[in-house]
């Protein structure tokens, strides 16, 4: 139910026809402190992440057509994931057994170009294409190549990249004019396949974004 920034083709379309003319810049700083430990089979240690702190960017512009009318585009990052676990000190090997460092890079960005109009004068709906890039890479999973559907398509491939496809829609009512409601729904983002992960990933390398809804509702107390 957020109507203070250009952000909303990332949780709610409606709201970009209340934002009014604006535009955004913003960052995250993710920091997930990751560390992982094995005591069983031949390889028995402790390790910790050494990639430790991401940013992500986000922007977004508004810009009302008419006093009924907006159209704007959100571009943000969808989170991310990256580990990177060092071998074991005295086995040569990483936790689970491959050669070389262990861990996986993962990261996606999503356009959503908007567009927004009131329905009424204090309820909206809107619409979002969604526009997705996204890669990864994994290295060191070497050990469970006897296990997988394509072994040469496992590990160590490098980055491979992905575009995908989805939409987002919402609604956003001023019930009150110190409550409001919101509701949005995000279909799946169907991506292309990871093919040079194609024997890692479920599917031969597919990796899409899942369907996601949310509902609000705030009020402003003074």
């Amino acid at each position: 139910t957020n109507t203070e920034d250009a952000f909303f083709g990332a949780n709610n379309p409606a709201a970009a026809a209340f934002v009014g003319n604006r535009m955004d810049l913003g960052v995250d700083l993710f920091s997930p402190i990751r560390q992982a430990t094995n005591t069983g089979g031949f390889v028995s240690g402790h390790s910790e992440s050494e990639s430790n702190y991401f940013f992500i960017p986000e922007f977004g512009y508004n810009k009302m057509i008419n006093p009924n009318l907006a159209l704007g585009i959100t571009v943000y990052g969808n989170g991310g994931m990256n580990t990177d676990y060092q071998p074991i000190p005295g086995f040569g090997v990483n936790l689970l057994g491959g050669t070389g460092n262990l861990g996986v890079d993962l990261m996606q960005l999503i356009v959503a170009p908007t567009a927004a109009f009131k329905v009424a004068p204090n309820h909206s709906i809107g619409i979002s294409p969604l526009l997705g890039y996204q890669r990864f890479k994994a290295e060191g999973l070497d050990s469970f190549g006897f296990i997988s559907t394509s072994p040469a398509n496992l590990t160590n491939r490098g980055y491979d990249d992905a575009f995908g496809y989805g939409v987002r829609v919402g609604y956003l009512g001023k019930i009150t004019p110190t409550v409001m409601i919101g509701a949005a729904y995000a279909s799946k983002m169907n991506f292309d396949e990871f093919d040079k992960y194609r024997g890692l990933f479920a599917e031969q390398g597919d990796f899409d974004i899942p369907e996601n809804y949310n509902l609000g509702i705030s009020w402003q107390a003074t």
